[in-house]
């Protein structure tokens, strides 16, 4: 049997609250389901997963957007696309759920329509070039 330290010690501790935490969060999910947990698909049509909403405004004199997306693009914004004046702007949700974005990083935001707008507070009217991703 191998000798028990101080990192096996933690792993297995990791492991077991790990596994606790899952069945507690699944229990929990179920029981606040809005429709209950035996809710049919057709009442459940409609339902919004608490993403942000989609928006499309014109923001000093620059178009920005936001929708849901599926596919392509870019993986953390969970989702979730920006574009300024047509060109998508790089966008990550952080845990806290606050937006940052590739042109105002060290400036979280509430949504991403406000990441959106101070980027373009922040472009001052220069153009967004595309981020190439990897």
């Amino acid at each position: 049997m191998p000798e028990l330290t101080r990192r096996r010690a933690l792993g297995a501790a990791a492991a077991l609250a790990a596994g606790g935490g899952v069945q507690t969060l699944a229990a929990s999910s179920a029981s606040a389901a809005p429709n209950g947990p035996g809710a049919s698909r057709e009442s459940m049509d409609g339902h919004h997963h608490g993403g942000p909403q989609p928006f499309d405004e014109v923001f000093q004199g620059r178009r920005i957007e936001g929708r849901p997306v599926t596919g392509g693009g870019h993986h953390h914004g969970g989702g979730y696309a920006v574009f300024i004046d047509g060109v998508e702007l790089h966008v990550m949700s952080n845990a806290d759920g606050s937006w940052i974005s590739v042109v105002s990083h060290y400036a979280p935001v509430p949504t991403p329509r406000e990441a959106a707008r101070a980027a373009v507070v922040e472009l001052q009217g220069a153009p967004l070039v595309p981020f190439a991703a990897n």
